[in-house]
């Protein structure tokens, strides 16, 4: 009875060996050693690790052929395997020789897109500058021509329209700083040249007076030389058709015309004459500054 209990046990404990982790086996080794019947368990185990190695190699000889043709698989995979890693290694180098062409392609790309950006940015600064710069030098010229009404039109424009647009430059912001002193050159420079024309004035005034007399009286004379002429004419007219008529009698039994009629005639002509000298020429024109 105790036997049977024996061989129970030690089934009982070959299973937990076989089904228990490796680590965990040591409370239940222990406990066939502290039994005496640890000799039989050892029998037990070599009979049961028989019985796995007789499993073990039935399971060898049936898969044996199927392992010795995965071998030969294995070695023929291998040796594809060396083929194509010898074909991804060229692959890889030509993929390299190639792509170093197109990095060097692609930096290029990257340099004209960036000088294509700053043209681009350098253009739209110019086009705020250049009116500045074109707006500065008018303003220069205005000043050097004395033209200070212009100018001073020209210095608001620049200052309150072109400026403001150009950006934040160090031109800009000297231009800025110089709009004042602009502003005030130009205000002395006009009352100074205000006050010399002035005073020019007041010294010239008797002979402007003067002048201006003497051709306003030039200008009466010849509007009333103008005003006689036309008379003259139309007197001599009446004169003509009258001696004409006077003419035209005589030869038709008439009497002839006198001399002393003949005379007056001709006095009338000489006037005449002396009025057209005196009525005044279509270029003629009065200066009064080229008499100053």
């Amino acid at each position: 009875m105790a036997s049977v209990e024996t061989a129970a046990e030690h089934e009982r404990i070959l299973r937990e060996i076989e089904s228990t982790d490796t680590n965990c086996i040591g409370p239940t080794l222990r406990s066939v050693y502290d039994g005496q019947e640890h000799g039989l368990f050892m029998e037990k185990l070599d009979g049961r690790i028989r019985n796995h190695d007789r499993e073990i190699e039935k399971m060898c000889n049936h898969h044996f052929q199927g392992f010795v043709d995965s071998i030969t698989e294995l070695l023929k995979v291998r040796g594809e395997a060396q083929k194509l890693k010898s074909q991804v290694t060229e692959t890889n180098l030509l993929l390299q020789e190639d792509g170093k062409v197109l990095i060097c392609s692609m930096e290029e790309l990257k340099q004209c897109r960036v000088q294509q950006r700053n043209i681009a940015t350098t253009v739209d600064k110019l086009t705020h500058c250049l009116p500045v710069l074109e707006m500065y030098s008018r303003l220069q010229e205005q000043m050097r021509a004395k033209r200070y009404y212009p100018a001073l039109r020209t210095l608001e424009q620049l200052e309150h329209t072109c400026l403001p647009r150009a950006g934040q430059y160090r031109f800009c912001s000297i231009m800025s700083e110089n709009i004042p002193k602009l502003r005030t050159h130009i205000r002395d420079t006009a009352m100074t040249q205000l006050r010399d024309f002035l005073e020019s004035i007041r010294k010239h005034s008797d002979k402007i007076g003067e002048t201006a007399i003497k051709q306003a009286q030039l200008q009466r004379s010849l509007d009333s030389s103008v005003t006689l002429q036309p008379r003259a004419l139309i007197g001599r007219r009446s004169r003509k058709e009258v001696a004409a008529a006077g003419t035209e009698s005589g030869g038709q039994g008439g009497s002839p015309m006198s001399e002393q009629d003949s005379g007056i005639l001709d006095v009338e002509d000489e006037e005449e004459e002396e009025v057209s000298k005196l009525a005044p020429q279509p270029h003629l024109s009065v200066n009064l500054t080229s008499d100053l």
